[in-house]
């Protein structure tokens, strides 16, 4: 039987909602419970990538609060899937959006949001993350 890369690519997408959407209203436990052991970490705000789980929910933990996000755009959702149908990478940019002072929505931040998943025990886990603001500079360049 061969892999239904479709079926896993709508599977990742929704987990990837889900997450997001919980840690949107303050929740971040569904990001965190999803990573794998030896999960990857990059984050904007960090020099030196993160591995290993407790590592990173201790990083995460310490600097999260609710953000109060009250929408979220996924836009231009892209999901490779492996030919063994265990690995995955999700990319994906994302705007969110909260009120501000008036109660009109405003954008929050803008991502580009990279991750690959690895089906553990049945269970797709989180085996890397990287989380860029999608505009940090301002010209052009290559490297």
């Amino acid at each position: 039987m061969g892999v239904n890369k479709e079926e896993i690519s709508k599977t990742i997408i929704e987990l990837e909602k889900s997450f997001n959407e919980r840690w949107s209203v303050g929740d971040n436990r569904g990001y965190l419970d999803a990573f794998a052991d030896e999960v990857s970490y990059f984050d904007p705000i960090l020099k030196n990538i993160v591995v290993g789980r407790d590592k990173v929910i201790a990083w995460i933990d310490s600097i999260y609060s609710n953000p109060h996000i009250v929408r979220n755009e996924y836009l231009n959702p892209q999901v490779h899937v492996s030919d063994s149908g265990d690995f995955a990478v999700l990319a994906y940019n994302l705007n969110t959006y909260v009120l501000d002072e008036n109660g009109k929505e405003k954008q929050l931040r803008a991502w580009n949001a990279t991750h690959g998943y690895r089906l553990i025990d049945n269970q797709w886990r989180i085996a890397h993350s990287n989380w860029a603001f999608s505009e940090t500079v301002t010209e052009e360049i290559a490297s």
